[in-house]
C-alpha cells in the first residue's frame, strides 16, 4: 500500500502544508495532492514543498476536488477561522457551507476512501462529514483529542521525569471546553498514574485547563498552531497506510453516548476498527455524558 497510496489534503494554509511536509518526511505515500480554491497559494506551496521531495520518492502536486475524492486518504483542513465576537454557532454555519461544497465537489468517492477531519470544531464537522459523504462511519473520523492527549502525556512525562512513550493517558470527549482527562484509567508501567506521589500533588483542574488552553497560548504568542497537529495527523496517516492498528483518541461515532466525540480507537487501513472501552469512574462518566449532550444539541441543527 505504501508504494501506491495517494493522499489528498484539502486546504493549502499553514496547517495543510505543514501536514503535507510531515507526511513527505515519513516516506509513506507515492503522491500527495494539495487542493485549495486559491490557485496561487497552491502553486506557491507546491513550489516550496517540491524543494524537499529529494528526501523521498513522493510526488507532490496540485489537484482537483474530483481527484481528491479518488485518493486513499483525504485530509480536510479547510475551514473558516473564528472572527472576533463571533459565536460558535455562526462559525459552525460558515464551516458547514465550506464542508458541503468540498464534499459535494469530491463526489463520487472512491468507495474505500478515508476522510480525516482536522478543521474545527472537529467533532461537529465530523458529524456533518459523515452525514454529507454517505460513507461508512468507520471511514470518516476526526483528529479529535489526539493532540490534547499528546500534550497531557508530555506534561505527565515531564512531571515524572520519564519517557513520554511510557505514559498511557487520554483526553476524551469533545475537542474543546467540555473535554475530560481520564485520570482513573491512566497508567505508567502498569501502575495507576494517580498513585504516583508527584501526580497526587498536582492540581488536576489546573492541569486540565492548561491542556485546553495551550493552543490559545500558542496563538497569542505566534498567531497560529500547526506543528503539533501536523505531527499527529502524519502519525495517523502512517497508522492507516501501514495498518499499524495503534490506539488513538479520535472523533468517531460512539453508540453508547449517541454522538461523535473522542474515545480510544483502534486505527488501521480501513479506518476505525473498533472503540476501546476504557475504565472511567462515575464522575468521569458523568462529565463525558454532559460533553455528549452539549455536542448532540449542536448537531441537531444539521
Amino acid at each position: 500500500m505504501v508504494q501506491s497510496s495517494r493522499i489528498a489534503i484539502i486546504g493549502a494554509g499553514s496547517v495543510g502544508t505543514t501536514i503535507a511536509y510531515a507526511i513527505l518526511l515519513q516516506k509513506i505515500s507515492s503522491e500527495i495532492l494539495l487542493v485549495d480554491i486559491n490557485q496561487d497559494t497552491v502553486r506557491g506551496q507546491i513550489l516550496d514543498l517540491s524543494d524537499a521531495t529529494f528526501v523521498a520518492s513522493t510526488q507532490i502536486r496540485a489537484g482537483t476536488y474530483q481527484e481528491a475524492g479518488q485518493c486513499d486518504i483525504v485530509i480536510i483542513t479547510a475551514g473558516a477561522k473564528q472572527r472576533p465576537e463571533e459565536t460558535r454557532n455562526k462559525l459552525i454555519e460558515r464551516n458547514y457551507e465550506i464542508l458541503k461544497h468540498v464534499i459535494g465537489a469530491m463526489k463520487p468517492f472512491n468507495q474505500n476512501v478515508i476522510l480525516l477531519l482536522v478543521a474545527n470544531p472537529v467533532d461537529v464537522l465530523t458529524f456533518i462529514a459523515q452525514k454529507l459523504s454517505g460513507l461508512p462511519k468507520q471511514q470518516v473520523f476526526g483528529s479529535g483529542t489526539f493532540l490534547d492527549s499528546t500534550r497531557l502525556r508530555l506534561k505527565m512525562a515531564e512531571t515524572l521525569k520519564i519517557a513520554e512513550s511510557a505514559v498511557h493517558c487520554y483526553v476524551l470527549g469533545e475537542h474543546g471546553d467540555t473535554q475530560i482527562i481520564a485520570w482513573s484509567s491512566a497508567h505508567v508501567g502498569g501502575k495507576p498514574l494517580i498513585d504516583f506521589p508527584e501526580i497526587r500533588k498536582l492540581d488536576k483542574e489546573k492541569v486540565a485547563q492548561e491542556i485546553i488552553g495551550k493552543a490559545n497560548e500558542i496563538i497569542k504568542l505566534k498567531g497560529s498552531t500547526y506543528f503539533g497537529i501536523a505531527g499527529c495527523v502524519s502519525s495517523l496517516v502512517q497508522c492507516i497506510v501501514l495498518n499499524q492498528r495503534h490506539i488513538r483518541p479520535l472523533s468517531t461515532f460512539v453508540e453508547e453516548y449517541g454522538c461523535i466525540f473522542s474515545m480510544p480507537c483502534v486505527l488501521g487501513n480501513k479506518g476505525v476498527n473498533r472503540i476501546v472501552d476504557v475504565y472511567l469512574n462515575d464522575e468521569e462518566k458523568e462529565k463525558l455524558r454532559k460533553s455528549a449532550e452539549t455536542l448532540k444539541r449542536i448537531c441537531e441543527n444539521y
